[in-house]
């Protein structure tokens, strides 16, 4: 069964630097693994000290206040450093890879044949747990609790977003295997929502044990929010899981090979990349190796996924965890005089404020940081609702955090939300206020309100 989910509201931002589908080999000598990463985790216990020797699969840290979610190794060598932050928060545990691959056995098996308990201890043993997440707030999904379902994207929509079907292309008996574990753990439906406008993957359309469903409609149409929102909404009280197609790749493989195989596919965009491409590494990859001599002699920001919602990274930074884009683009340190006077026929236009949206409606953009002025009075324009398909209040609801209003926040939809799915608003702000960080703050309280 499939249907077809039209969405009418939103924004393509097209910028410069698409990755040419084309999948080189990266060779890597470090990694990391970020407790930064991963939402709610306020107090990652180390297992491991600098200098220690690992494995494939061995457990790195903890969660202090659920003890069943462990975090392993993506390579085998040596732990060679431990970075930690403000108020010594665990920030990254750097591995030297020894290029070995030497990995600890979990056993393979099939799980149609494993209850899902057995399933659910082989996925928090050998720490491919970590990759499934949980609506609201975002956290590592909870193994003591079943959700009302399971959503994957089987695509992206946000700007120079990789191509998921080339990731998945070929695997398609890796990924039915993470989809039969993850049936296992739900009493309701997985549901697969794919891209209207091209055509899937038949790794995507072949699937078993999902219900599919097409979403035709610019960008936020590839965030599992927006698709949660349109398929099976979620109400106080409710909580639904959700992955990506890479995550569920892994599964698949830990139940057939048995051991944990973080294999990512990555894509170098943007418009200070020289030559964009998909890379094949690991989970927590540095950049150095993929970024050197590759990118054009700027100030650049580095980021960890796309220019939406991804991280501010070192030139010499590591992807973060769940992330399969790396995006180059210049910064935006300088001020422009009277810039929003000037015709702008090369300029980035939202509304018809500048020449290039009536002359140049398709074309690219080379776009920076830059966000062109500062935090003025916040007023009512109209402005998010046209950038987020979703049957809410969105300025309500981000004053309502403000004001830090816990019943006003459930009654105008926090419980849906999530950071990227305001991420548009953000960009398109005429009051230049940070609506993610906001959206965050009031997920975190209503997180902190429940528990």
């Amino acid at each position: 069964m499939s249907d077809t989910i039209k969405l009418r509201r939103g924004l393509d931002i097209k910028l410069k630097g698409e990755a040419e589908k084309v999948v080189v080999p990266l060779r890597s000598r470090k990694f990391a693994l970020k407790p930064t990463d991963f939402v709610g985790l306020r107090y990652a216990k180390l297992l491991v000290h600098e200098g220690d020797e690992v494995k494939v699969g061995t457990q790195l840290c903890y969660d202090k206040y659920r003890e069943n979610i462990r975090f392993t190794s993506p390579v085998s060598g040596k732990v060679v450093g431990i970075k930690r932050g403000h108020k010594r928060i665990l920030e990254e545990i750097q591995i030297e890879s020894d290029e070995k691959g030497e990995s600890i056995d979990f056993g393979a098996a099939d799980p149609n044949s494993l209850s899902a308990e057995e399933i659910t201890k082989k996925l928090l043993d050998s720490g491919v747990w970590a990759g499934i997440r949980q609506r609201p707030y975002s956290t590592v999904a909870d193994p003591e609790t079943k959700p009302k379902a399971i959503f994957i994207s089987g695509f992206d929509s946000a700007p120079l977003a990789p191509d998921q079907d080339l990731i998945v292309h070929g695997r398609g008996k890796e990924f039915q295997a993470g989809l039969d574990a993850l049936a296992k753990l739900t009493d309701g439906k997985i549901h697969l929502s794919l891209d209207a406008k091209s055509k899937p993957s038949q790794v995507f359309t072949n699937s078993k044990n999902v219900e599919l469903h097409y979403i035709d409609g610019p960008h936020p149409a590839g965030n599992v929010g927006i698709q949660i929102h349109h398929i099976d909404p979620i109400n106080k009280g409710e909580t639904v899981w959700y992955t990506g197609p890479q995550q569920v790749l892994t599964i698949g493989r830990l139940f057939l090979e048995g051991k944990y195989n973080p294999e990512r596919i990555v894509a170098l965009t943007g418009s200070e990349i020289k030559k964009p491409v998909y890379y094949k590494t690991t989970i927590g990859a540095s950049i150095e190796e993929m970024v050197k001599d590759n990118t054009t002699n700027e100030a650049l920001r580095y980021i960890s996924g796309d220019v939406l919602t991804g991280k501010k990274i070192r030139k010499d930074g590591y992807i973060s965890y769940y992330d399969d884009q790396v995006t180059v683009i210049p910064e935006g340190n300088y001020y422009e005089f009277f810039g929003w006077a000037k015709p702008g026929l090369n300029k980035f236009s939202v509304s018809r404020t500048f020449l290039s949206k009536w002359f140049k409606p398709n074309q690219t953009y080379r776009l920076d940081t830059n966000i062109h002025g500062g935090e003025r009075a916040y007023v009512m324009t109209g402005q998010y609702e046209s950038v987020i398909p979703m049957d809410i209040y969105p300025v309500m609801l981000v004053k309502s955090i403000m004001f830090e209003d816990i019943d006003l926040m459930e009654n105008l939809g926090i419980y849906e939300v999530d950071e990227e799915d305001f991420a548009l608003a953000e960009v398109i702000c005429t009051s230049k206020i940070n609506v993610q960080e906001v959206i965050r703050k009031g997920l975190d309280l209503i997180r902190a309100e429940m528990s």
